[in-house]
């Protein structure tokens, strides 16, 4: 009988910053760990100007222009020889520097290296798991939603917002749920409890939009209640060209709300266990 040993998981605790978001604790060229927000929006990692200074003096490289939620600029890189969070290895690569607006954290752990991993957060026990993915199915008391893989390693599901068929983007960078023109002009077309709000992106944009409460969300066989969303003509939508049918942003005040929350990239599927609470 030959006995395998088990594979080797990276385990770190699920701080996360005020706004909600997951960091993960990222060496880079041996140093840190750095805390850097876990981010499937985003197809390129980055690190905001303190942590390039702390990385003593890596090799400046070319500028690079960055897309955020709210606009693009260009910024400044530098050269890094590897990444490392668990078993996950990126490198070498170019880190954009990007202004300091992650709530604390450090940088941005980027999709660029999720390919074929699971990412676990359970929220309950705070602890982050990031490993190659094996298939695993979901447990008893998950709810399974499919996946696709867009435009920059877009996560989208189909969902439903009251009764309206939409796109919706998995961002666990995303501090709030956002909602483009089409869907709330399919949702009402003449909002009356609508507040206006402002949507920060990486690169110092902003943009501002309604601030509604939103009618049930379904997805995965969960109705979902109580979501507020911000629904406006967000730079990202263009780029991506999200802006011809309706399409919904998941953010963490939305993700961050259950109990466990698994991201499968071989599988293509989330799969969520709500709190008790919730149930």
């Amino acid at each position: 009988m030959v006995v395998e040993a088990p594979e080797p998981r990276f385990v770190a605790k699920t701080t996360r910053d005020r706004i909600g978001r997951i960091w993960a604790p990222v060496l880079i060229d041996g140093k840190g760990p750095f805390r850097l927000v876990l981010d499937t929006g985003a197809n390129h990692s980055a690190v905001i100007p303190s942590t390039a200074a702390a990385l003593g003096s890596p090799r400046a490289a070319n500028a690079m222009v960055v897309t955020g939620f709210t606009g693009s600029a260009v910024v400044p890189t530098i050269s890094v020889s590897r990444m490392e969070v668990g078993d996950l290895l990126l490198g070498p690569t170019t880190l954009p520097i990007v202004a300091d607006v992650f709530g604390g954290a450090q940088g941005v752990l980027g999709n660029e290296g999720l390919a074929n991993r699971r990412i676990v957060a359970d929220f309950s026990h705070d602890h982050l798991e990031i490993f190659t993915s094996h298939g695993e199915p979901a447990h008893v008391g998950f709810s399974v939603v499919p996946l696709k893989i867009g435009d920059g390693g877009l996560l989208i599901a189909d969902v439903k917002v009251g009764g309206i068929h939409c796109k919706a983007v998995i961002d666990t960078g995303a501090q709030g749920t956002v909602g483009n023109l089409v869907l709330r002009d399919a949702l009402m077309r003449h909002p009356r409890d609508a507040k206006r709000a402002e949507v920060v992106g990486v690169t110092l944009d902003v943009q501002s939009g309604d601030s509604l409460a939103a009618p049930q969300i379904e997805m995965g066989g969960l109705t979902i209640n109580g979501v507020r969303v911000t629904f406006g003509d967000m730079y990202l939508f263009e780029h991506y060209h999200l802006t011809q049918k309706p399409v919904l942003l998941l953010g963490m005040d939305l993700l961050g709300s259950f109990d466990v929350l698994i991201i499968d990239y071989r599988e293509r599927e989330l799969q969520i266990r709500l709190d008790r609470a919730q149930l």
